[in-house]
């Protein structure tokens, strides 16, 4: 048995490469990131020398994964790993593809939750002035309260968007200061060594409250992306229960001087919500100006009791035509690889983030062909409450977002379907929402090759989202 050690990425990738190619099984280590741990019994075996003839042909995507997974706070994620890269140097080269399996589902759920926090660094963090150890030179100080280890995956956002500034950032972690030339990486600190006067605090105030929107305060759903337990580094934070009390006052006012709320679908949205009402009204919405073009509001189609969602990103010619989402060419294809991966469309709700045709026109020989042309931010904003409508009336079991734009309206702006296409994650909406492919995107794809490729993704991954429902 093999007791080793790892403290971070490297030092297990060094480990990792000394074992595989020892042909060492991962039933035979036992990993642990403390070395003042002693396991009882135990006889540690020295660690076997590297083998220059042997040359491992590992995917790029684990080690993707692996770099970010290394900083999980737990013992068990270098087993993991180690179990992972063994398996798939040891015949399952496609692993990675596999979402129901157990390993790649718990390496996702890792990576999901180390990205997230890395996430909420970079939207929590507020730097305080202090005094600097040079008398021209301004210095700020931070201390956040990351649940993984997570400073050197987040350290090099902050130093390209305050690369002018010297900063440190304190955790209980590890720490990171910039002195705007390098990053500089130490121990980490309690939070009692952080500064407590920020002479920055009225400027975040004043900020925040200017950005504060009444009209989409979801109390729940704030206390989930913004946990309270952050709240006291955030000055900010002090002015949430004032402005929640003053919130209907402001909606209000915002609705009588038709600024804001009146620029989205929420002011078109009916009294008394089901899917007949909500159909009916969106048809006289004027939220954007799509709705000057395009033949008529396209929404949603299928069972109100659906488990599983498809949303696309929005209609086009045909479905502009007819009324009905998904009826056109795409459409087509969607429905065979619905047949392919064992699902019954009429058990399915499908629906898009947009609900007017945007296109530009072609001129013909005879008339005008009209192209599809991406909707812009502002009018996925102005069209996103028919869409939460929906979701909040069916609560479906799985969602699939069929391309980018779906995908992006519900995982943020920052998802990449390229980047992270087949994974099952847990969204404000149900447990289990996934992202793949838009059939448009296939009948595009050139190369026939790579367009099998993509629609065996789509199938499988729309066999996925089918097996949690």
């Amino acid at each position: 048995m093999f007791f080793l050690q790892a403290d971070d990425y490297h030092q297990w990738r060094d480990h990792a490469r000394r074992l595989l190619s020892a042909e060492v099984p991962p039933a035979e280590i036992h990993w642990n990131s403390d070395s003042s741990q002693q396991v009882l019994f135990a006889d540690p075996r020295p660690l076997p020398e590297c083998s220059a003839s042997r040359k491992v042909n590992v995917p790029k995507a684990f080690l993707e994964w692996a770099e970010i997974v290394a900083c999980y706070c737990s013992d068990r994620r270098w087993q993991l790993l180690y179990r992972t890269l063994w398996r798939l140097t040891h015949g399952e080269r496609n692993l990675l593809e596999i979402v129901t399996d157990d390993d790649v589902h718990q390496l996702g759920q890792m990576k999901k939750m180390v990205t997230r926090d890395v996430h909420k660094m970079k939207a929590f963090v507020r730097f305080r002035k202090v005094e600097a150890a040079a008398p021209a030179q301004e210095a700020y100080v931070a201390w956040h309260r990351p649940d993984h280890r997570i400073v050197r995956l987040a350290a090099p956002f902050f130093s390209r968007r305050f690369k002018e500034m010297h900063w440190t950032i304190l955790t209980p972690l590890e720490s990171v200061t910039w002195n705007q030339k390098e990053l500089v990486y130490g121990p980490g600190v309690p939070a009692s060594e952080a500064p407590q006067d920020d002479a920055l605090e009225d400027l975040w105030k004043t900020y925040y409250a200017s950005i504060f929107n009444p009209a989409r305060i979801k109390v729940s759903m704030m206390k989930r992306e913004m946990p309270v337990r952050h709240w006291p580094t955030m000055p900010e934070t002090e002015l949430i229960p004032d402005l929640l009390r003053e919130a209907s006052q402001r909606v209000d006012r915002m609705v009588d001087s038709t600024e804001g709320f009146a620029k989205t679908a929420a002011h078109y949205l009916p009294d008394q919500k089901d899917l007949a009402s909500l159909r009916s009204a969106a048809q006289s919405c004027r939220a954007c100006d799509l709705c000057q073009h395009a033949t008529q509001a396209v929404f949603g189609e299928g069972r109100r009791q659906a488990s599983l969602v498809l949303i696309g990103e929005q209609p086009g010619d045909q479905e502009d035509l007819e009324g009905r989402p998904f009826v056109g060419p795409a459409g087509q294809l969607l429905d065979s690889a619905l047949a392919t991966a064992g699902i019954n469309r009429d058990d399915v709700y499908v629906t898009n983030v947009v609900k007017h045709f945007k296109f530009t026109e072609q001129p013909l020989n005879r008339g005008k062909r009209r192209l599809h042309k991406k909707p812009n931010s502002r009018e996925i904003y102005a069209c996103r409450p028919w869409l939460e409508a929906e979701l909040d009336l069916i609560r479906p079991q799985a969602i699939v977002c069929l391309g980018a734009t779906p995908a992006q309206a519900i995982f943020g702006r920052d998802f990449r379907v390229s980047h992270s296409r087949g994974q099952l994650l847990r969204t404000d909406w149900c447990n289990h929402t996934i992202a793949t492919w838009h059939p448009a995107a296939l009948l595009r794809m050139p190369n026939a090759e790579r367009r099998a490729e993509m629609l065996d993704a789509l199938i499988a991954d729309l066999a996925s989202a089918a097996a949690v429902t």
